[in-house]
C-alpha cells in the first residue's frame, strides 16, 4: 500500500483540503497507515501533477484552503490497486527485536525491558479501549450498509491486533518477571 492509494480513498470518501485530510488520517486512516503533515501536502501535489485529483471550484477568497476531489484516472488507479496481488508485508517491530537482542546478550539484559513491555501492554490496552469506543459509537445500531459494514471489517482488524498484542505482552511481562533458569 502507498500514500498515494490511502490519500486517494480518503478523498473518495469525502473531497478534503490537505489540513482536513492530516487531521482524518489522525483519526482513522493513521491507525493502519501513518503519515505525517508534509508528506500527505507533499503526494496531494504529485496526485495533482498526475492527473488523478483536483481542487475543487470554489469562490477565490483570501487564507482559503483548496479542497481536492479524485478524478475518473484516480479511481481507476485505486480500483487497479485493489484488484492487484499483494504478499502479506514481513513484521518489523523494535520491541521484539530487542526482545531477541536480550536473549542473544543474556544476563540481566532482558529485565531492562520489563517496564517497556508493561508501556506498551499500557498503550496496547488505550488503543483497544478507544476502537472498542469507535465500534460502540459508529456500528452499535441497525444493520449497517455494505460500505459501512467494510469499514467495521477494518476496526475489527484492528481490534484483533490489539487483542493479540495485550494477550502477548501480559505473557511476556510476566515471564520477564519471573525467576531465571
Amino acid at each position: 500500500m502507498s500514500l498515494q492509494h490511502a490519500i486517494l480513498t480518503a478523498l473518495l470518501e469525502r473531497p478534503s483540503s490537505g489540513l482536513e485530510l492530516t487531521r482524518r488520517f489522525d483519526r482513522s486512516i493513521g491507525f493502519f497507515w501513518s503519515a505525517t503533515h508534509q508528506q500527505i501536502y507533499r503526494e496531494l501535489g504529485k496526485l495533482e501533477q498526475a492527473g488523478l485529483i483536483r481542487p475543487l471550484p470554489q469562490q477565490p477568497s483570501r487564507g482559503q484552503r483548496k479542497e481536492y476531489e479524485v478524478l475518473p484516472a484516480g479511481q481507476a488507479e485505486l480500483i487497479g490497486w485493489i484488484a492487484e496481488d499483494q504478499d502479506p508485508k514481513p513484521h518489523r517491530d523494535a520491541l521484539l527485536l530487542r526482545l531477541r537482542a536480550a536473549a542473544a546478550v543474556g544476563g540481566d539484559s532482558v529485565h531492562g525491558l520489563e517496564a517497556e513491555f508493561r508501556r506498551h501492554l499500557e498503550l496496547h490496552r488505550q488503543q483497544l479501549a478507544e476502537y472498542r469506543e469507535i465500534e460502540r459509537r459508529d456500528f452499535g445500531g441497525d444493520r449497517p450498509d455494505a460500505r459501512a459494514r467494510l469499514h467495521h471489517l477494518v476496526l475489527e482488524a484492528g481490534i484483533g491486533l490489539e487483542t493479540h498484542w495485550i494477550d502477548w505482552l501480559t505473557r511476556a511481562a510476566a515471564e520477564l518477571s519471573g525467576p531465571d533458569d
